[in-house]
């Protein structure tokens, strides 16, 4: 029987000092193989054996070369993270300095873009290479709670021993993923650290919750965008005939006309004038608009064919599985549902196609579930409406199919 894994809440209960030797004792005995005085955290656990699967040195500390000013800066300018800015200084800034904490903002490769706090703070944080261009992803300095959330796409708090790496166990953090609702991209981190003196078990709550006021401050911004782009494309659209739908410039319908609204478009970033497929609609023209693109559905044309026509599964991304079509009218990536994801996995296999009750038994073990498979077969088909062959379920022909397998170890079986 494992020992029941120990909760932040107990460990803010006890004192520091205590609270650090059980935590090492834990960490000592589960690295070593040995039966520990209390189980680690479920994701810290996980995190952990990631780490020994690239054979790191719990007790070497590595770090990434800095980043220069210029690029710094340059990624300052373009990451939506500074959007929100004014958004997470607001919610976290004056609780991070009182507890002699600091606010650190990292973009979705883990380099640390802004930080804020106190200077005696800030200085406990130049010593831990927490500075400005570092990288703080996992595999480079392990358990940490920038890194780690970056790649499980889930908040988490890491206290003392629970980090990977022995260098970090007087630092205690918690850090939220920021998604942008524009394109579902996890685009950075916020996270609050500080020395273990500060831990207090309500502090994930409140990091995670002022990410998710960022992103709604996104979502705020993306919908004043789509009312401005719906008010230049509305008379437009009232002059034509036929189906035609005003998108911004990440494929959200701001008007349509002649069918019902559609979903996001997988749109190519900077679409060319003139032909385009679109795997939702067909083939289309695509012009532009001020702040988007006026998209005309053409009718004709059955989306791509033959050996130009590639599709790529990637699935090494935990949490963050997508599908790239390219044909000669461009390239489009969507992001998949894990359902969605364990679906084209399974057709790769099965080339020549599987019927809805062999695709219950291999997602569920159970045959009969073939209504569930069906509703989730009409949602990819949506998306993927050319690429995607029916009666038996497959790759249509002339497809080209790629699968970026999976590199990471979570939870088995959450993938074929």
């Amino acid at each position: 029987m494992q020992p029941r894994p120990i909760d932040l809440a107990t460990l803010a209960a006890m004192d520091t000092a205590e609270a650090t030797r059980l935590l090492r004792g834990v960490r000592e005995a589960t690295l070593s193989g040995r039966r520990p005085p209390a189980g680690p955290r479920t994701e810290i656990e996980e995190s952990w054996r990631r780490m020994l699967g690239r054979g790191a040195d719990p007790d070497r500390e590595r770090r990434a070369g800095l980043l220069p000013l210029e690029e710094i800066e340059r990624r300052r300018n373009d990451s939506a993270l500074r959007e929100v800015l004014p958004v997470l200084r607001e919610g976290l800034v004056s609780i991070a300095e009182a507890a002699r904490h600091t606010m650190i903002v990292a973009d979705s490769e883990g380099r640390l873009l802004w930080r804020e706090g106190k200077a005696s703070v800030l200085r406990k944080a130049d010593a831990y290479g927490f500075v400005p261009g570092a990288d703080l992803k996992e595999e480079f300095i392990g358990t940490n709670a920038v890194g780690t959330p970056l790649l499980t796409g889930r908040p988490l708090q890491v206290h003392a021993a629970e980090h990977f790496v022995s260098a970090y166990h007087s630092w205690t953090c918690a850090g939220a993923p920021i998604t942008d609702p524009r394109d579902g991209r996890l685009i950075g981190v916020v996270n609050v650290s500080g020395p273990l003196s500060g831990i207090h078990p309500a502090t994930l709550a409140l990091v995670t919750s002022v990410a998710r006021l960022a992103e709604a401050e996104l979502r705020q911004r993306h919908y004043r965008t789509l009312e401005r782009l719906r008010s230049v494309a509305s008379p437009l659209l009232g002059r034509m005939s036929g189906r035609a739908v005003a998108v911004d410039a990440d494929g959200w319908p701001a008007a349509v006309i002649g069918m019902p609204p559609p979903d996001r478009l997988p749109l190519p970033r900077s679409p060319a004038d003139g032909p385009l497929w679109v795997p939702s609609l067909g083939m289309c023209t695509v012009e532009p608009l001020p702040g988007g693109w006026l998209v005309r559905v053409d009718g004709g044309g059955t989306g791509p064919a033959g050996p130009a026509a590639r599709l790529v599964l990637d699935l090494s991304r935990p949490h963050h599985s997508s599908v790239t079509v390219s044909s000669g009218a461009g390239s489009w990536t969507q992001e998949l549902s894990p359902r969605h994801a364990e679906l084209l996995h399974t057709l790769a296999r099965h080339r020549e196609g599987r019927s809805a009750a062999e695709l219950a038994g291999d997602l569920f073990g159970d045959r009969t579930r073939t209504v569930t498979v069906r509703a989730e077969m009409s949602r990819l088909r949506r998306h993927l409406a050319q690429v995607l062959a029916s009666r038996p379920y497959r790759f249509a022909d002339g497809v080209e199919v790629e699968v970026v397998p999976r590199l990471w170890h979570e939870r088995p079986g959450v993938l074929p």
